[in-house]
């Protein structure tokens, strides 16, 4: 088995009040070189579960640890540079003039103590992924203009700019058409290989292009973990 980089062990999550806890009881242990997607109906604390993985929520009770690290610790925020976070609630207004090539950038320029620019290295990377992306053609759009779909893109592209350890999605393809959604599963699970990485997928919608990239599959329901299919580590 190798290294653990996510690791829930009982955990207890409440955003305000303890007695109604948000996640109850949650266990989860996710190694390298895994993708594992989380999935149940609306309600069912999915995102809340992602987002005590990603530290961004902390336990009332039980351990929380991210890449070996306490998600309590004043570490973590190191930590955190060695992973992405995609959220559900990407959607920028008509007005929002960042182009999308700025956009991808500050996936790389969060990770610097000061402000910088752009190297050649950091133009070529934003080219790169885009192209893998079919976004090439709209780097230099606003991306305010752009529809859901590519918007959807440009946010992960600004992900997996980064180069995480650790990959983070919540409800990634859900401005996406099926065509293209089978296309950035291919991605996902090459990036996922190829760079040893960990990738965590929240999604309703389980389809046999997600199940045969998944090494398991989290089911969960009010708050809870009710089942794990698949090998997480």
């Amino acid at each position: 088995m190798g290294a653990l980089r996510v690791e829930l062990r009982s955990v207890y999550v409440a955003y305000q009040d303890i007695e109604r806890p948000a996640l109850k009881n949650a266990s989860l242990f996710v190694g390298e070189n895994r993708v594992v997607v989380i999935t149940g109906p609306n309600g069912a604390g999915k995102t809340t579960l992602l987002e005590t993985c990603l530290g961004l929520l902390k336990p009332f009770k039980g351990v929380a640890k991210l890449l070996g690290v306490l998600t309590t610790s004043r570490k973590l925020h190191d930590v955190r540079k060695l992973c992405s976070y995609l959220p559900q609630n990407f959607m920028r207004g008509p007005y929002e003039s960042y182009t999308a090539k700025q956009v991808i950038a500050m996936g790389l320029l969060s990770l610097r103590n000061t402000p910088s620019t752009l190297t050649a290295s950091d133009v070529n990377k934003i080219r790169s992924i885009a192209k893998l992306l079919n976004i090439e053609s709209l780097l230099n759009e606003p991306i305010g203009k752009l529809s859901g779909g590519q918007q959807q893109r440009v946010f992960l592209a600004r992900a997996l700019v980064r180069e995480p350890l650790v990959l983070f999605l919540d409800e990634p393809f859900s401005s996406i058409d099926p065509e293209g959604r089978r296309s950035v599963v291919e991605l996902l699970n090459s990036y996922t290989r190829e760079r040893n990485a960990t990738t965590l997928i929240v999604s309703h919608i389980v389809d046999s292009e997600l199940m045969r990239m998944a090494n398991a599959v989290v089911f969960m329901s009010n708050g809870e973990v009710v089942r794990i299919e698949g090998a997480p580590h």
